[in-house]
């Protein structure tokens, strides 16, 4: 190409036609190395997301067989378990609507346990008794499923099974305890405080309103009359009446012809074999043992919140021992 002049300037422009080529040509060329190397990456990108792909599809194969392995492993554990071990059922403290030991509780461990245990199920009890409805409901649920299956439920006492437990304890099909146990009391109690008296030394007026003349017949500021008080043993001897039947339905003639019987006392562990309320001395590990060859039990039992259990203790010991006042839904009326 000639050369030119700057049309500003005059001076010449030589090789200027040159220059541009070879700019021209060097645009090309990053042009295609621009190219080449954006290409190269989408081939890298392609190449590392099948890579990713693959090693996630190994990780989640590798996980997918683990867990499956485990669930095999612990299915045939757990049908191995099923089939060796006995369900347990814990009936700890006083028994009514609110404890531990309440009947909803008891019986939502005893169903747990009856369907998940091949072998027994076994009630380790450990209480003083407590509300007759209560111990009824529970009563009634273990002949229910006693009915319905062919294994054996089997109530073991510790250091205390009277009164409600006890009405509990003679649905089971066999009754064990230590030989220090105490078992029995069968017999229903209704204590309280008469503090009429003392309200009128201390010159305080009580003001009860009611519609029906014995509504107020368990205030302790109010005096109880003779008919209120023959009604009341009433009540006590029919609740009795009652505990005595299903004691007798639950061991039949197993059961002694003491008199004293169903008077009330209590036995140690021992004297209840004689007695006939206690089929032998042993403990949950000892019938686990002769069922299935191991001491292993599972536990069925159900549990509620530790520090609601204890204000509510509280507060039905201070209404009781008072006498002021009965948490709301519960019976005065107790097996103990």
């Amino acid at each position: 190409m000639s050369d030119q002049k700057d049309q500003w300037t005059g001076r010449e422009r030589a090789g200027e036609g040159a220059a541009t080529a070879g700019q021209s040509h060097e645009g090309v060329s990053r042009e295609a190395l621009m190219e080449r190397w954006l290409l190269e990456m989408v081939r890298e990108q392609r190449r590392s997301r099948r890579w990713k792909i693959f090693f996630r599809l190994l990780f989640w194969t590798f996980w997918i067989m683990v867990a499956a392995t485990v669930a095999f492993m612990a299915t045939g554990e757990q049908e191995s378990l099923t089939g060796r071990q006995v369900g347990v059922v814990r009936i700890e403290g006083v028994i009514d609507s609110q404890s531990p030991a309440s009947a909803d509780r008891v019986i939502r461990g005893l169903n747990n346990a009856w369907q998940g245990s091949e072998k027994a199920v076994v009630l380790d009890i450990n209480s003083p008794g407590g509300s007759p409805v209560q111990s009824q409901r529970i009563y009634d649920e273990i002949r229910r499923l006693r009915s319905t299956g062919d294994k054996s439920i089997i109530a073991v006492i510790e250091d205390i099974g009277a009164s409600g437990a006890y009405y509990i304890a003679s649905a089971a099909d066999e009754i064990y305890a230590a030989p220090a146990s105490l078992v029995g009391s069968i017999g229903v109690i209704y204590s309280g405080f008469g503090l009429e008296g003392a309200m009128e030394k201390l010159g305080v007026e009580r003001r009860v309103f009611t519609a029906g003349d014995n509504k107020d017949m368990l205030d302790p500021f109010q005096p109880v009359s003779e008919a209120q008080r023959r009604f009341w043993q009433h009540v006590l001897d029919q609740t009795h009446d009652q505990f005595i039947s299903a004691v007798k339905a639950g061991r039949g003639d197993r059961l002694s012809d003491d008199p004293e019987l169903f008077s009330g006392l209590v036995w140690t562990g021992e004297e209840a074999v004689d007695k006939g309320l206690t089929d032998g001395l042993k403990s949950v590990g000892d019938i686990a043992r002769d069922m299935t060859g191991s001491a292993e039990t599972t536990d069925y039992t159900q549990s509620g919140d530790p520090l609601e259990q204890i204000s509510r203790h509280l507060g039905r010991m201070a209404a009781q021992y008072l006498g002021i006042n009965f948490h709301a839904g519960e019976s005065p009326v107790r097996l103990r």
